[in-house]
């Protein structure tokens, strides 16, 4: 078997800033404050992480568990009209070559497609709706299970393993992301690393995060399979 967990936002789909704009109009209405996640920066981190850094930095005060829950339920609201405004805006896109490739993979008995998001998980399957991928991952590790994302990555590989048909060790599983946060969450957990060149950091910045194997983008499905020893 081979556990696959694919990061959303950079990696699976490109939203058009949905998420940013849904929670800085969350803690705009529960706080009064325009633009509070505006300047942070959230790619490669958790929701726990950019929400309680947005409360604290609307705020000043540090953020509690309640408050945090308060502004993603907030979130939530908002979040499907902006994910609607980016598709209408075309500013929401999948990256060349992911969707022949999960097809591929979809019907590889000896693979499990999931999730490694710090989105919390309701929030991931909105985002990814528009690009019909949802049906591809039955299972992941979302940011409603951690506030790091090496633990939610253990968190999706538990659930992996209670699906899978088959044994598979740590060198089976790939953590594929945008970031060189999802290189440095894959490493520390034990698995192995892809980071593919269609999100938010620079190329540079993913090469000296030093993955396994590093791409510009999911175009050559014979080099993918290759990495996955699914030839």
């Amino acid at each position: 078997m081979k556990v696959l967990l694919f990061d959303i936002d950079g990696t699976l789909i490109r939203g058009g800033g949905a998420g940013r704009k849904a929670l800085n109009k969350a803690a705009e209405r529960l706080y009064g404050k325009k633009n509070a996640c505006s300047e942070l920066s959230l790619a490669g981190r958790t929701d726990l992480y950019n929400f309680g850094a947005t409360h604290q930095n609307a705020t000043g005060k540090k953020p509690t568990a309640s408050a945090v829950e308060k502004l993603h339920r907030e979130y939530l609201h908002f979040l499907p009209f902006y994910v609607r405004s980016a598709i209408r805006s075309k500013t929401y896109h999948v990256p060349p070559g992911l969707k022949t490739l999960l097809k591929h993979l979809s019907r590889d008995k000896r693979v499990l497609l999931g999730l490694g998001t710090g989105n919390m998980e309701r929030g991931a399957r909105i985002k990814l709706e528009p690009s019909g991928f949802n049906a591809y991952f039955l299972f992941g590790g979302y940011g409603s299970d951690a506030f790091h994302r090496h633990t939610l990555l253990k968190k999706a590989v538990s659930r992996a393993k209670k699906l899978a048909h088959e044994k598979f060790t740590h060198d089976d599983v790939y953590v594929i992301g945008d970031t060189p946060f999802d290189v440095s969450a894959g490493k520390k957990a034990g698995f192995k690393t892809i980071a593919v060149g269609t999100g938010y950091a620079s190329w540079k910045e993913l090469a000296e995060s030093r993955p396994d194997h590093l791409a510009k983008d999911f175009r050559s499905l014979k080099t993918w399979l290759s990495w996955f020893e699914l030839n």
